[in-house]
């Protein structure tokens, strides 16, 4: 592992290398890790602020999607002057001012199955900054089969929630399904466009997602794979459910049926960036 360090690194990363569960070594790993984050909205503009500020060496960022101005009340990695341009592209402008040492890496399309079977090989961590199901879906099952971590987030109005799967190692870490077996019926969840959300509640939970981010690729503390955040801004209340792996689940159990991305054929929607 690489640990020579600029004068510049040491001063700009001085507060993580004094952490005795960081240290030297850890912000190698962060320089060497690479991270893929789906949506540069309301989840992905925190996330991807403290991880490049945080010195993790390659974010990829995957929207299609361009500002609008009813964006700007949550999605903070973007400015007014930005309306109109692509949110991938835009994010990586801010991030890049942020810290020019690390590398973003600009993806500025749709999210489907030959976009999973794609770029998620080429990154140690996937995290889901959507707010539809099938996206979601798509993520959780590609992560699965391809091998790689999910950090996965989720917000509406004033609530949100947030878990880490992987259940690519095997027993006892569930997979998402074991949490929702199948998609909703179109309709029965509203999405933040059509329900609203407090814009400080995406800070909350994306920052959160990339605390997880951090602990995954230092290898410290207790991960959220077996277990669901939910937090109630309103009640200003934390509370957490033990998720347990599904022996039936179609895609981690014991007689698994889906063994590919055949099922997702269909291009995911627009990627609502929460």
């Amino acid at each position: 592992m690489d640990l020579d360090f600029t004068e510049a690194e040491l001063h700009r990363y001085s507060r993580h290398i004094l952490l005795q569960d960081v240290g030297a070594i850890g912000q190698a790993k962060l320089r060497a890790a690479r991270v893929l984050i789906i949506g540069a909205g309301g989840l992905g503009a925190p996330l991807s602020l403290y991880l490049a500020a945080a010195g993790v060496g390659t974010i990829g960022l995957v929207d299609h999607d361009v500002l609008e101005l009813s964006n700007l009340q949550r999605q903070v990695v973007h400015a007014t002057a930005r309306i109109g341009r692509n949110k991938a592209e835009s994010a990586a402008e801010t991030l890049t001012g942020l810290n020019p040492e690390v590398t973003v890496e600009v993806h500025a399309r749709r999210m489907d199955a030959e976009a999973a079977r794609e770029l998620i090989p080429r990154y140690d961590i996937v995290c889901d900054g959507t707010d539809n199901f099938p996206t979601r879906f798509l993520l959780g099952d590609a992560c699965h089969l391809l091998g790689r971590p999910l950090v996965s987030a989720a917000v509406l109005r004033f609530e949100g929630q947030l878990s880490t799967y992987k259940s690519h190692l095997g027993a006892p870490h569930p997979c998402h399904r074991c949490l929702h077996p199948e998609m909703p019926p179109e309709g029965l969840v509203p999405s933040c466009s059509e329900a609203g959300v407090l814009g400080a509640v995406t800070g909350v939970m994306g920052t959160l997602q990339a605390t997880e981010v951090l602990k995954e690729i230092l290898g410290i503390g207790e991960g959220m794979s077996g277990r669901l955040l939910l937090w109630d801004a309103l009640d200003a209340r934390f509370r957490t459910v033990k998720l347990r792996r599904d022996p039936g689940c179609a895609l981690c159990g014991e007689d698994a049926a889906i063994r590919d991305l055949s099922a997702h054929r269909e291009p995911a929607p627009l990627v609502c960036s929460a």
